[in-house]
């Protein structure tokens, strides 16, 4: 049974649960499903490691022009520890599948929660849906090298995206154990590289990009920028806190590990291909060969059937990124629909399984239609078979950073407004002294990132592009308020439940399209 109470105020009608089929619209989240482990995967699979060390790594090597890319690795690696400390106590207290958007209209604001929102979706689709763009690309040019099969990038794209539709719309664990075993088995082939790489040295074991006068040098900007989207997803720990085993333990402590994991696995796998390729010509060999360095270097290195695993994993590594992120977008959706700041349906799971079903249903929709659109637009391109690269894989993830960016360092202030209101017996540390700093130093990353923004999208010379991009994303969030204040003034009984859901046992539950109401499990 449940209680509703509708929109005008009239006394709490009772009723059974809705259901439409095999959805609930009332239903919550899978609950104290997931472990540690499985969280640390999902955290790190959004990251995907051997993605970044083939893409991200010589990427940022040839584009900075600097050897101290381990250094960046690191140093953002502490930042991003430094924001876990009062995010991780935040979500102690604040269980909700909205995460940014909870804590945010916790510490600053309803309005503000609800602009957080609002970015926080587009940006993590633009995430989630760019990944495709290379993906595709990815797979259909393996197809072809290996198969001798000629498939379309954007037919790629959609197969990978029905996979990722599938697994969306089951229970959480399923996704859990997927991404567990791609995860590993991309561990395991950037160990291979490792491994590879220190046992060539044609320089020898060199720490030279260890050394702080290879990271502090002109160019810092451009490495910090894209150093900090390989980290993109560690914050993701908190969207599963109302589907995890004893989430006010579990989230920090996944967090912390997950934070830790990518920034040393990083600095480490970046430093050794350094050593592999050679300090003295890293730079060059990452601007001759691009993403394309490791699979060159293990071709030399550790032969054709390596390579090849490496290539497999590489495609299974993007997928295991796009599962992640579509969990993210779809579990935003579902926070919001429950909460009726979006329309209510977007609330409604698997009567069976809690899956969030309606919002993985839109994200996969919203996909489809951007790599339509993509697909078209890239017929007789002169970019060829990198269109899907060049353009909905960089201009998107760089914009879906630059969001998350802003997001978390808004999330640092929400912080501290919180434990300015409730202390709750933190120290300092936690309170204060650790969402400040984290606050300035996401700040000044944020900065870097909208300064170098041309050169994160490969821009030759000005280009709309990089007003386009960062202004679609910004002004999504400024909708976002202004949606906000509407419901503040014309819908108050919905604002005042923003943020509410999941916070305790008893849990504002999205209403029914039929009945547009705001109900209650007892």
């Amino acid at each position: 049974m449940s209680t509703s109470t509708t929109p005008s105020g009239d006394a709490p009608v009772t009723g059974p649960t809705a259901t439409s089929g095999h959805l609930d619209t009332r239903g919550g989240l899978d609950r104290r499903t997931l472990t540690v482990p499985s969280l640390v995967f999902l955290i790190i699979a959004a990251s995907a490691p051997l993605t970044v060390l083939a893409g991200g790594v010589p990427t940022t090597y040839a584009v900075a022009g600097l050897t101290g890319v381990p250094l960046g690795y690191v140093l953002l690696g502490v930042l991003l520890a430094v924001f876990a400390v009062g995010y991780g106590a935040m979500s102690a207290r604040i269980t909700n599948a909205g995460a940014f958007y909870a804590y945010i209209a916790d510490g600053l604001g309803r309005r503000q929660g609800i602009g957080a929102s609002w970015l926080a979706l587009i940006s993590y689709n633009a995430m989630q849906i760019g990944l495709y763009g290379l993906f595709g690309f990815a797979l259909s040019s393996f197809l072809e090298a290996r198969l001798g099969l000629t498939v379309p990038w954007w037919a790629a794209a959609l197969a990978g995206l029905v996979l990722v539709g599938v697994l969306g719309v089951s229970r959480v664990d399923l996704s859990a154990k997927v991404i567990a075993v791609l995860v590993a088995l991309e561990f395991l082939v950037v160990i291979v590289v490792n491994v590879v790489s220190f046992a060539v040295a044609p320089e020898g074991i060199s720490t030279q990009p260890l050394m702080p006068a290879e990271f502090f040098a002109p160019g810092i900007g451009a490495l910090l920028a894209f150093g900090i989207a390989a980290f993109m997803g560690f914050e993701s720990g908190a969207i599963y806190s109302e589907e995890v085993k004893d989430p006010a333990r579990s989230v920090p402590r996944a967090t912390f590990i997950a934070v830790t994991i990518i920034a040393l696995f990083y600095a480490l796998s970046s430093w050794a291909l350094a050593v592999g390729v050679g300090p003295s010509q890293i730079v060059a060999a990452s601007r001759e060969s691009g993403p394309d360095l490791v699979f060159v270097f293990l071709a030399e290195h550790g032969g054709v059937l390596l390579t090849d695993i490496a290539q497999v994993l590489f495609i299974t590594s993007l997928l295991a990124a796009l599962i992640a992120f579509h969990n993210a977008v779809a579990r935003y959706f579902f926070s919001l629909g429950r909460e009726s700041v979006l329309p209510s349906w977007l609330g409604a799971v698997g009567r069976r399984n809690h899956a969030p079903v309606a919002g993985s249903l839109t994200q996969s929709a919203l996909a489809v239609v951007l790599v339509a659109v993509f697909a078209i637009a890239g017929q007789g391109s002169e970019l060829g078979p990198l269109f899907p690269v060049l353009t909905l894989f960089t201009w998107l993830t760089n914009a879906g950073a630059f969001g998350l960016i802003f997001l978390l360092a808004i999330t640092s202030l929400a912080v501290l407004g919180h434990f300015h209101r409730d202390p709750g017996g933190h120290s300092a540390w936690v309170r204060w002294i650790a969402p400040a700093l984290s606050a300035v130093g996401l700040g000044t990353v944020f900065v870097l990132i909208l300064v170098n923004f041309d050169v994160l999208i490969g821009a030759e010379g000005p280009s709309p592009l990089v007003i386009v991009m960062p202004g679609i994303i910004l002004a999504t969030g400024a909708a976002g308020l202004v949606w906000g204040e509407y419901l503040r003034r014309r819908r108050p009984d919905v604002f005042a439940g923003v943020g509410a859901g999941g916070t305790s046992e008893d849990v504002p539950l999205a209403a029914s399209p039929i009945q547009g109401a705001n109900d209650v499990r007892r």
